[in-house]
């Protein structure tokens, strides 16, 4: 050893290199310690998080689970049902079923890069500025003034089914209704007409934002299930995280055209009235402080996202449940006729219309299209059982397990729209039926989404008469929004 260290001296800059060398060395094993503190820190902090998950828990009694994964594992086995099934027997008070690691609120944070931090995401005084901002947007007499436009965009799709039904095969609903909700809130929230326009890039515009919506909706599944990728760092340098960013990145571009549109395509309607956009832009609290561009933004793109998809899974599901219960159909179809006579507009009668607002309701019963909701306790709570949870505990509530709760609705899969009679629902507790969600929190949008359920049911059956394919039934899957894995399939004949 002395003969090698004296040999390395005579060689100019040897020493000072194995003095580097040995610093180098050094720094990499303070960084292995570091690192592996880290680790048994994170190890101390989930083993006792799981100790106090379990001492709050042990009344709520659930199905056996890993001490990791929870449910993951068996959800991952059949991504399209088994979610779906989970939610149906998590209808009662049953610990999370996502593995231990979960924070249900996760799910909202995930979505932070593509819709950026609007009233979906948002809580705390932030939130209620924004909430109390945005409400004058969804006034009855705004509202108003938006049917007629959403009736134009419904009619453009009927035109378009009609060219389909010489092909005499079953039609897919949910590309059409996507692309009809999405050319509704354009027009009816930033006064951008129209999606539906002969011109071919507005066209390719509007299909290519709705797919980019649906590779977000299975990213942000997959990432769900992916208990690795709920680490930020992981999940950014991972081929999974560059491809989100990519699909954030395109879902933006197509929003930015709101701000300036560029596309000598684009036909801007005469300002006869305030939209969505002019509110937002006017918007001004107490203080005569208005939304910051970041803040703009971000409600645009969470409005794009929830304004369209959200419908449209809705309308999605309602037609099909036209096809499959012919006899409702036609219930539904005798009181639209009796309704508009020989008119063909809808526009002064969404109030009249009780037996098809009892199917609609019927239908979100057993199709809502937001399946579960995450909180975060902000006071103790004590249910009738007795049992209770701490301030501070972070719960979901599965509104698709609610909706099929036979506790809550007797012969929950049967559908029955007279559930929603005025004497079967007097003495119904008021959180049965949660669609929209509920309480401070509930869907600012949700009269806005019900107006175009009714336009879109109501001139699709003036219109036509739906069946269902047998060879294609739908398969219910769990995407931000439900959806169907084989998409929605019925057959149209027109009426004469």
């Amino acid at each position: 050893g002395t003969v090698s260290i004296l040999l390395l001296c005579k060689v100019p800059g040897t020493l000072s290199f194995f003095w580097h060398y040995a610093d180098i060395s050094h720094f990499f094993q303070l960084a292995a310690v570091a690192c592996l503190t880290c680790l048994l820190l994170k190890a101390i902090q989930l083993y006792q998080r799981k100790r106090w998950m379990t001492n709050v828990l042990r009344d709520f009694q659930g199905a056996p689970t890993h001490w990791f994964y929870g449910h993951v594992q068996s959800v991952r086995r059949d991504r399209a049902v088994s979610t779906l099934c989970l939610f149906t027997k998590i209808s009662t008070l049953l610990p999370l079923p996502d593995g231990s690691s979960r924070n249900p609120l996760q799910t909202y944070e995930f979505l932070v890069p593509w819709i950026g931090k609007g009233l979906l995401i948002l809580n705390g005084p932030k939130w209620h500025q924004h909430r109390r901002l945005l409400t004058p947007g969804f006034h009855y007499d705004i509202l108003k003034s938006y049917v007629t436009l959403m009736a134009e965009s419904v009619r453009v799709m009927l035109d378009k089914w009609e060219k389909l039904i010489p092909e005499k095969k079953s039609v897919e609903l949910f590309e059409h209704v996507s692309l009809m909700t999405l050319d509704s809130i354009m027009k009816c929230n930033y006064s951008l007409h129209q999606i539906f326009n002969p011109s071919p890039s507005l066209l390719c515009r509007g299909n290519s934002y709705i797919q980019t919506v649906l590779d977000l909706s299975v990213m942000l599944h997959k990432r769900i299930l992916m208990p690795l990728y709920h680490n930020e760092i992981i999940y950014w340098f991972s081929a999974s995280g560059r491809r989100f960013r990519k699909a954030c990145r395109l879902a933006q571009h197509h929003t930015g055209i709101l701000y300036g549109p560029s596309d000598p395509g684009l036909q801007i309607l005469k300002k006869r009235r305030l939209d969505f956009l002019d509110i937002l832009l006017c918007a001004r609290d107490e203080h005569g402080n208005g939304l910051s561009d970041e803040d703009l933004r971000a409600e645009v793109d969470t409005f794009m996202f929830a304004g369209h998809d959200t419908t449209a899974s809705g309308i999605s599901w309602i037609l099909y449940c036209l096809a499959q219960y012919p006899e409702h159909q036609q219930k539904c179809r005798e009181e639209i006729n009796d309704l508009l006579a020989d008119r063909d507009t809808i526009e002064d009668d969404l109030g009249k219309m009780p037996y098809s607002t009892m199917f609609i309701k019927e239908c979100l019963r057993l199709y809502p299209p937001v399946l579960l909701v995450g909180r975060e306790l902000s006071a103790p709570v004590t249910f009738a059982d007795g049992r209770s949870l701490p301030k501070g505990f972070l719960t979901s509530l599965s509104i698709y397990g609610l909706h099929r709760n036979p506790e809550v609705w007797p012969n929950p899969e049967v559908f029955d729209p007279l559930r929603f009679s005025p004497e079967n629902t007097s003495n119904r507790h008021p959180y049965a039926f949660l669609p929209f969600a509920a309480g401070p929190r509930n869907c600012i949008g949700q009269h806005f989404a019900m107006n175009e359920m009714k336009i879109s049911l109501a001139l699709t059956l003036s219109r036509f008469e739906l069946s269902p394919d047998p060879e294609k039934p739908p398969v219910p899957i769990h995407l931000i929004v439900l959806r169907s894995k084989n998409g929605i399939h019925v057959y149209l004949r027109k009426l004469c």
